[in-house]
């Protein structure tokens, strides 16, 4: 853990039930006189009969049970609120146990539900167009509270006999500055024994930092990374995402090709586009001269959400099409994400902002 990721960390006194790898378990249940075969026991419960309380855990010893209780908290996630889309989408706003309030989306696809996690509570990297730096940072989330996003939305779905298929991390907070709180949700997520995700079918996305890019290349998983990269060039970009300050352009398209080499993925390069700022036909050609050092690159055209606390506006359909269309032409692979969840502020930080507006947390 970093010198950042240490500052920010989560007060709480005991661990989550969800903060424990199998590993974990392992270890504990050895460490307490336990058979082994317990540790098992104990994550099944979790991630496959997905209980909401150690007592449901029935086929453990009461002792057991008792010392659980004593030794761990369960995750509560309260539900705030729970808004559902007329294109399917449902945005979840949970407090947790400090009283501060973060955000989960589940996102309804042709190939099946996509949800969308959060990693801090705020966000201190400070992209003048996004509703999630509102307010700042203000610390991190444990593996737990990251995991009991998705265990909220798989026992929703539960009801209609659907499951999770895919995860972005691409919620409140910057995933690279919650760095070993993100790789242990991740070892959860992909095990066999629990959600079960596989690798491919999870993306994480970060505005930039380099470090953990370099960290995350040497991991040697098939998970998948997105760049949120918005800018062409080193001025533009630094003038959106304050954190090209600290990783200046140059640095993050070096790591970005040190990921690739050594991995062999694509990388996904995310591209907000705002009227009149970054969304010319100059800026297009810009971009593609910057992206051909990656055969395989493909460009995510998003436009921009209305925040009403910014100044930005959406750029118009066509010049939308036009950006596209330049970037093809270069040979750059480019889509238009499709706009979800827009009647429910779906949008990333748009909730937490009105609840806070409330004078919540």
């Amino acid at each position: 853990m970093n010198e950042i990721e240490s500052r920010w960390q989560p007060k709480n006194e005991k661990p989550y039930v969800y903060d424990f790898t199998l590993e974990d378990w392992q270890q504990w249940v050895k460490d307490n006189g336990e058979a082994g075969f317990r540790a098992g026991q104990i994550f099944d419960w979790l991630y496959v009969k997905r209980v909401s309380s150690i007592d449901e855990m029935t086929n453990l010893p009461k002792t057991l049970r008792d010392r659980l209780k004593e030794q761990f908290d369960f995750v509560t996630l309260t539900e705030v609120a729970h808004y559902r889309s007329k294109d399917g989408t449902v945005k979840f706003l949970f407090e947790l146990s400090d009283e501060n309030a973060i955000e989960t989306v589940i996102m309804k696809h042709s190939y099946g539900n996509s949800i969308c996690v959060t990693t801090q509570v705020g966000c201190r990297v400070g992209c003048t167009f996004c509703a999630s730096t509102l307010g700042g940072l203000k610390r991190n989330l444990t593996s737990g509270e990251i995991i009991a996003q998705v265990v909220k939305a798989q026992q929703l779905l539960d009801e209609t006999q659907e499951r999770v298929s895919s995860i972005v991390i691409m919620g409140i907070g910057e995933p690279f500055e919650n760095y070993d709180a993100v790789m242990k949700f991740l070892k959860v997520m992909i095990h066999p024994k629990g959600l079960n995700i596989g690798q491919r079918h999870i993306t994480v996305s970060t505005s930039g930092i380099v470090p953990n890019i370099y960290r995350f290349a040497d991991e040697d998983t098939q998970i998948n990374l997105a760049i949120s990269i918005h800018a062409p060039n080193d001025t533009l970009r630094s003038k959106l995402m304050p954190v090209n300050r600290r990783y200046p352009f140059a640095e993050l398209i070096e790591a970005c090709q040190y990921y690739v080499a050594k991995t062999g993925r694509r990388i996904t390069f995310e591209y907000a586009l705002m009227g009149g700022v970054n969304d010319q036909a100059e800026h297009a050609e810009e971009l593609a001269k910057v992206l051909k050092a990656f055969p395989m690159a493909h460009v995510n055209l998003i436009p921009v959400n209305f925040v009403s606390e910014r100044d930005f506006v959406r750029t118009p359909r066509n010049d939308i099409f036009t950006f596209q269309r330049i970037l093809e032409r270069n040979k750059i692979n480019a889509t238009i994400r499709r706009e979800q969840g827009s009647d429910i502020a779906a949008a990333c930080g748009q909730l937490r902002a009105k609840h806070m507006e409330s004078g919540a947390r």
